[in-house]
Formats: C-alpha cells, sequence, structure tokens
C-alpha cells in the first residue's frame, strides 16, 4: 500500500512562508550588521530558503508555486533591508534595532535603503529571485 502525498493548505503554505521570510531576514540583519555592509549574498539564502519551504509544504508544482518562492523571496529582501536601515540608524541613534523599526517612515526607510544599496546589491537581488522561481517550481 502506498501513501499518497496531500498538497498543504493555502493558510498552511502561506504561514510557513511568511514566518521563513521573516525568520531568513532576521539572520539576515544578524549578518550584515555582524560583517558591516549590506551582505546582499544572503538573498540568494533566502532564494534557497523559499524554495525549500514550499517543496516542504508541498505545494503542487507549476506557476503558483514558483510566485509563492518569488514573492517569499522578494518580502524577505524588503524585511532584512528596513531591519538593516532601522539597525544602522537606531544604532547612530542610541536606539535597539527593534524600536528604531517602529519609528521608522516608510519614505524614510525607502530611501535609505535606495541609498545603502549599490548596483551589485540590486543584482544579487535579482538574480535571488530569478532563482526563486527556477527552484520554486
Amino acid at each position: 500500500m502506498t501513501q499518497q502525498r496531500r498538497p498543504a493548505s493555502l493558510a498552511l503554505a502561506a504561514g510557513l512562508l511568511l514566518f521563513g521570510s521573516l525568520g531568513i531576514a532576521a539572520a539576515w540583519v544578524l549578518v550584515a550588521m555582524a560583517l558591516d555592509s549590506q551582505s546582499s549574498w544572503m538573498a540568494l539564502v533566502a532564494a534557497a530558503d523559499a524554495a525549500l519551504i514550499v517543496r516542504l509544504a508541498r505545494l503542487r508544482p507549476g506557476f503558483a508555486r514558483a510566485l509563492c518562492g518569488v514573492l517569499a523571496t522578494l518580502l524577505a529582501i524588503l524585511a532584512a533591508n528596513w531591519g538593516i536601515v532601522a539597525a544602522w540608524l537606531g544604532r547612530h541613534m542610541g536606539l535597539l534595532p527593534w524600536d528604531s523599526m517602529l519609528k521608522l517612515g516608510p519614505d524614510f526607510a525607502w530611501l535609505l535603503m535606495r541609498l545603502s544599496n549599490t548596483a551589485t546589491d540590486l543584482a544579487w537581488m535579482a538574480a535571488a529571485l530569478v532563482a526563486a522561481a527556477i527552484a520554486s517550481r
């Protein structure tokens, strides 16, 4: 008797992807603060993490699973950049990173993200989105 694999519910998969994206973003912020750089290569780690999660969640292969992997990677990229900017700014203002994250407005965060990411950083992030699409399908 063989067991059939049942696909996970979409809500469970979305929850796993949310927690996975935020978890890898937190690790990315820690690496960036330890190395005192953007550490944009961590975007590829986020893509691998998202691809693993969609496979473990047993989502059906195809476009929807690839899209879920890309969106989870994009969430990790945005959350990590927000966290890196907030931690850097908080350090200079005497705030803890989570206090700074709550006080940082979206417009100022977007400005600081644009200023802190070089063309190489953007290339790492774009490569991660492509890798997530390919690895998640």
